[in-house]
């Protein structure tokens, strides 16, 4: 299998997936609040494309021989202050190397009893006026239907895009990440695809992004080096 043209492929693919999300938001000049049912829409195409995305980095990663470029220091005060973050700095947002950690169970929140009016005992003056400012009073609106800024969703697509333009510098910083979990004992070393599915990985595809992400996902792990028992 010719595995630099899959990635060039899939890297097609997903370029022009991200760039139509990116129009569906507006692209960064559109409404300053979106609806929850696009919000969700967005996010069930972007949470497999970064999955892919990330797949491709360790595919070429691997095939590559990239070597970690000198580590950099870790303590804070060897960081001149002209390189501090200020500003609009804080707002850039770094392509994630490594799938988020999986769980295994979640805790469920409780249902909220709906509310309910007042409990009059007696048809008293004081009864029918709590009666009537809850009747008059506004409704609280729900959080579930609410609109939501698409600006954490910008950012992640701006940090897909330049991820994927530049394929070559991210797998140098997936190769220092994994250097340095290597060399410092107290961060925690563990792979940049998790085991089991990917992150937004559907057993039946429905999307195209299923397919490519099913196709990145063959790859980086027949690409990867069988795991070493550590014990």
């Amino acid at each position: 299998m010719d595995i630099p043209a899959a990635i060039d492929l899939n890297k097609t693919l997903l370029a022009r997936i991200i760039a139509g999300l990116f129009t569906l938001l507006g692209g960064g000049t559109g409404p300053a609040r979106i609806s929850v049912e696009l919000h969700r829409s967005v996010v069930r195409v972007l949470r497999p494309a970064e999955s892919a995305v990330r797949r491709l980095i360790v595919v070429l990663v691997t095939i590559t021989g990239v070597k970690a470029p000198p580590l950099r220091p870790q303590s804070r005060s060897s960081v001149p202050p002209a390189l501090a973050r200020t500003g609009d700095a804080k707002k850039r947002q770094s392509f994630p190397l490594f799938d988020p950690l999986q769980r295994f169970w979640r805790t469920r929140p409780k249902p909220k009893a709906p509310a309910a009016l007042p409990r009059i005992i007696s048809l008293t003056e004081e009864g029918l006026r709590r009666l009537r400012e809850s009747l008059d009073a506004p409704a609280v609106p729900d959080k579930k239907t609410e609109d939501i800024s698409p600006i954490n969703l910008l950012r992640r697509l701006e940090a897909v895009i330049g991820a994927l333009e530049d394929l070559p510098h991210q797998a140098k910083r997936l190769a220092r990440a994994l250097a340095r979990r290597q060399k410092f004992p107290h961060l925690k070393l563990r792979m940049p695809v998790r085991p089991g599915r990917a992150p937004g990985f559907r057993v039946k595809p429905r999307l195209e992004i299923d397919h490519v992400l099913r196709e990145c996902d063959w790859l980086a792990r027949n690409a990867l080096p069988p795991a070493t028992d550590t014990s």
